[in-house]
């Protein structure tokens, strides 16, 4: 496969994606999510689909909102563990679904279902930021943005 960054070749696509991602950020602050929240969502979806330049960032930007390394080493696996609220259990649940969406009906329900412990606006929220972080991880995983420590 070619390497070729298509945020260069196409510069208003990816303008556009910004400031999709922006709107979709605003969304989350008026549905009251956590900037926390946000991270740990960004991160799920981005373990799911294997992208380390997003995986990389948005883990940094938790620790920056005050995430701990337990926390981080567990959101894998955030059902095994007590370490998440409710609504957090409910946003990684959706950003699981929408993620995986073609095997949704193999996703067992885990944790809080996301109706019970989220709002409407806070569901389509969440949706916005897993639909927006998705399409960054394909971005950066197509374009094979360097990931080295």
């Amino acid at each position: 496969m070619s390497h070729v960054n298509i945020a260069k070749v196409y510069a208003a696509p990816y303008q556009s994606m910004l400031e999709l991602s922006a709107k979709a950020e605003e969304a989350a602050a008026d549905a009251g999510l956590s900037p926390l929240l946000v991270e740990l969502v960004k991160v799920r979806a981005s373990q799911l689909n294997g992208c380390a330049f997003c995986l990389r960032m948005h883990a940094a930007d938790a620790v920056k909102h005050g995430e701990t390394a337990d926390r981080l080493a567990v959101v894998a696996a955030w059902w095994e563990s007590q370490y998440f609220t409710a609504e957090e259990q409910a946003a990684l649940q959706l950003a699981e679904r929408i993620t995986v969406i073609s095997d949704h009906g193999h996703l067992p329900d885990r944790g809080i279902a996301p109706e019970d412990a989220l709002t409407e606006k806070q569901i389509a929220a969440v949706t916005w930021l897993v639909v927006v972080i998705n399409s960054w991880n394909r971005i950066a995983i197509s374009s094979h943005y360097p990931v080295a420590p």
